[in-house]
């Protein structure tokens, strides 16, 4: 099994208790609005890193930071954007796939600061689409959160958007290919 730990909107501000809560990933997905690529440096000393530029971003991180991502992490097919809208894939496609790109299986995006696990309908073509809330200033009464996706074998077993003290404030499991 491998944690995918997901983080955004840290705005150049990691915390102690963020850099804590990710500590237990395989692999880190950066949702853009880093803030400063030092923030990148230290999160890669817990595991590696995929990230995404936000709409406070600029070109400081190379040419290994751009707008979209697709990794496949243990066999799970991923798109990372910082804008909801760019997770979103329609009949007419994405302006982040290109055509003929296999559609992923999660979507994960930040931007809004406030946290939520879509699945079913609202998320397909994917089986889920997942914002990880805020490290910094969050909003809708939530408090600093991330996300965490546990996968195996090109299954994604759970989905959950924890505090940063570990208290699990929405989740949703399964075994979703």
């Amino acid at each position: 099994m491998t944690t995918i730990g997901i983080i955004s909107d840290t705005h150049g501000q990691l915390s102690e208790a963020a850099y804590a809560a990710l500590a237990d990933s395989d692999h880190i997905i950066h949702a853009g609005d880093i803030g400063n690529p030092a923030i990148l440096r230290e999160l890669e000393t817990l595991a590696p890193v995929t990230a995404v530029l936000g709409n406070n971003d600029f070109d400081e991180y190379g040419e290994a930071v751009g707008r979209f991502a697709h990794p496949v992490i243990d066999g799970v097919r991923f798109l990372v954007a910082h804008y909801p809208r760019d997770v979103k894939i329609s009949f007419a496609g994405s302006g982040a796939l290109a055509p003929g790109d296999p559609i992923p299986q999660v979507c994960v995006h930040g931007h809004t600061h406030v946290p939520e696990i879509v699945t079913g309908a609202d998320a397909r073509p994917a089986t889920y689409v997942v914002c990880p809330g805020a490290a910094f200033r969050p909003r809708g009464g939530f408090p600093r959160c991330v996300a965490k996706l546990d996968v195996s074998d090109g299954c994604v077993d759970s989905v959950r958007v924890e505090t940063l003290t570990g208290e699990t404030v929405m989740e949703a499991g399964g075994a979703a290919r």
